[in-house]
């Protein structure tokens, strides 16, 4: 990260001016080798170096122009070494390449998946990622949630395939609900905003893949682009509606892992427009101490070497069988049975949320009921 200081003294401007630049006696302009270009300088210089090492001791040296035995050996032993230096120095180069371009990536990731507050208006948030691309955390996963005056909002959402194509898919889809979140005071209406978000992306990348008409081509990518969205709102009194669009239904965590709904859900944004009517599913209350996890579906499409599916049901059922349920321990547990399931990376990026209502509910002097933040004990 670059920190910048406003307000600094014109005096310490020129100062740092002066030492980025140096003028020569013609009067021009010749900059200082910063360290980037020390290390291009190193990459392209020491290969010539090897390499002009290597025809020096052919052309120079006696030893190298001898045909007898012990000559030749040394001579394959002096050009052994100088392949072998530039076989080594090619692949430093290309792994610190690769070191700056993972963390690059990582940063990208991190700042559009923010970290969530581990409390939003008396839920315990908890979240973990594991991205399929093998050395990297960049994958298709998304998911935020936000309290808004309406209730708690959540979104869970995955885009076809992983990497950076993806990150950008998630990065407009998210964009879009941390702002229509808070503005839109039906579930609906932020779920149409997602959607025009997203054909505001797709039609931006599509006529970058193909600038001459502007249209997708039958092999675009951007023309076979979808994400499976799940919107949830807790109320302040713990009633839980949803929207779902071709995502898997979360669970309610009570001693055991129960679905919230068997309904079929919508299709995911992207292929087909969204029907005039959105049917939005009452999923009953989430009661003090209950706890909701919500996935995306590369958790339940790992598989073992003998090709059976993870059971993430039975691994949330175990992992919430001694309550008080703690939603960072649940994630700790399904995670580990997940690559002991898998024995490797899976093949899909898995996403796990899980939130846990601490609220509770506390007599007042008229002998009604109130629901105010609490944590449990």
């Amino acid at each position: 990260m670059i920190r910048i200081r406003t307000g600094a003294p014109r005096r310490a401007l020129f100062r740092a001016r002066g030492r980025a630049r140096l003028r020569t006696r013609a009067g021009k302009r010749v900059s200082r080798l910063d360290p980037p270009r020390i290390r291009r300088v190193l990459t392209l210089g020491l290969p010539a170096v090897w390499g002009a090492a290597a025809v020096t001791y052919k052309l120079v040296c006696p030893l190298a122009r001898q045909d007898g035995l012990e000559a030749r050996i040394i001579t394959s032993a002096v050009f052994f070494a100088v392949g072998a230096g530039l076989i080594l120095h090619v692949r430093g180069t290309l792994l610190r390449e690769l070191r700056q371009l993972r963390e690059v990536a990582g940063a990208a990731q991190n700042a559009l998946l923010r970290p969530l507050p581990p409390r939003v208006e008396g839920l315990t948030v908890a979240a973990g990622r594991l991205s399929a691309s093998r050395g990297a955390s960049v994958g298709g996963d998304l998911y935020e949630v936000v309290a808004t005056d309406h209730g708690v909002r959540i979104v869970m959402g995955d885009v076809r395939g992983h990497g950076l194509t993806a990150l950008s898919t998630a990065a407009a889809v998210l964009g879009s609900f941390r702002e229509a979140a808070h503005e839109e005071s039906e579930l609906p209406h932020v779920l149409r905003k997602l959607e025009r978000a997203l054909g505001r992306h797709l039609r931006e990348r599509s006529r970058a893949e193909h600038p001459a008409n502007g249209a997708p081509a039958p092999d675009s990518p951007a023309a076979e682009e979808f994400v499976t969205v799940l919107l949830m709102e807790i109320g302040p009194d713990g009633g839980m509606t949803a929207l779902n669009c071709g995502h898997p239904w979360p669970y309610r965590l009570r001693g055991r892992a129960e679905p919230v709904s068997a309904g079929e859900p919508l299709p995911p944004l992207g292929p087909f427009p969204l029907p005039v009517e959105l049917p939005l599913l009452h999923c009953g209350p989430l009661l003090p101490g209950e706890a909701l996890a919500l996935h995306t579906d590369g958790m339940e499409d790992t598989r073992d070497a003998a090709g059976r599916f993870f059971p993430l049901q039975a691994a949330l059922t175990e992992a919430v069988r001694v309550p008080p349920v703690a939603p960072q321990t649940v994630i700790r547990a399904v995670y580990a049975q997940l690559l002991r399931h898998a024995g490797r990376l899976p093949t899909d990026d898995a996403a796990l949320l899980v939130l846990r209502n601490d609220r509770r509910r506390v007599p007042v002097q008229q002998g009604e009921t109130v629901r105010r933040e609490s944590t449990m004990t």
